[in-house]
């Protein structure tokens, strides 16, 4: 092992602590459990794919702790990620790597940008199959939860084709939100693997969400 191969193993250990350190009082579905489950599914789809897995472990450690919806101060510039990899020694072409694939891994409606590199293809896909199925579904609520949202609001149907300024602004239901995103995300894996999770996953919250509105609707 070179002396490269051994700092980013150690980046990697200490993003783990890093993310439970910035993740431990979230509620809105951003928590740190959501990290590594980003983090375990990244190493598997960049195992499968060929990546350099070590670039791939922290860009999907570090992808949430500038986000625009958790920390909007820091998030156009990725200031706590960058300076967390300048105090762990990061050389500057991979941290330069790293907050690249960062910044390219965030639905941003039509917006939305396919990363260049397939580690950041692998992070991107690891970050959206989080977002669906029985884990995305409970994100979802626990989301909406924490901004205050309704859970659905017939009188207020869902808005498609949203640019990022539309979407970032919008305060929609959370059922929309299954329709304005969660619904889209299976035809925009990269990879193989996470297209053959994907479709799984949402066929399971298509099912969910019909059985919703029957429910709410009082139907037998």
């Amino acid at each position: 092992m070179d002396k490269r191969e051994e700092s980013l193993r150690k980046a990697v250990r200490e993003a783990a602590a890093f993310a439970e350190k910035v993740f431990r009082e979230d509620h809105s579905g951003h928590d740190v459990s959501h990290t590594m489950r980003v983090y375990r599914t990244a190493t598997a789809l960049a195992e499968a794919e060929g990546a350099e897995v070590p670039v791939a472990q922290l860009a999907a450690l570090l992808h949430d702790v500038d986000d625009r919806k958790l920390s909007p101060e820091t998030s156009e510039k990725k200031d706590r990620a960058a300076a967390f990899l300048r105090e762990q020694g990061v050389d500057a072409e991979t941290a330069e790597r790293v907050l690249g694939i960062i910044g390219e891994v965030s639905f941003r409606g039509t917006d939305s940008v396919t990363p260049e590199s397939i580690e950041g293809k692998c992070v991107q896909d690891a970050d959206r199959l989080d977002a669906i199925g029985a884990v995305g579904i409970a994100r979802a609520f626990a989301y909406g939860g924490s901004r205050g949202r309704a859970m659905y609001d017939p009188e207020i149907p869902p808005e498609n084709g949203m640019d990022a300024e539309r979407y970032y602004a919008s305060e929609s239901t959370t059922l929309n939100h299954f329709h304005e995103k969660l619904f889209l995300l299976k035809d925009m894996m990269n990879t193989r693997t996470a297209r053959e999770l994907a479709a799984e996953r949402d066929r399971f919250m298509r099912a969910y969400v019909d059985e919703f509105l029957k429910e709410w609707n009082g139907q037998a």
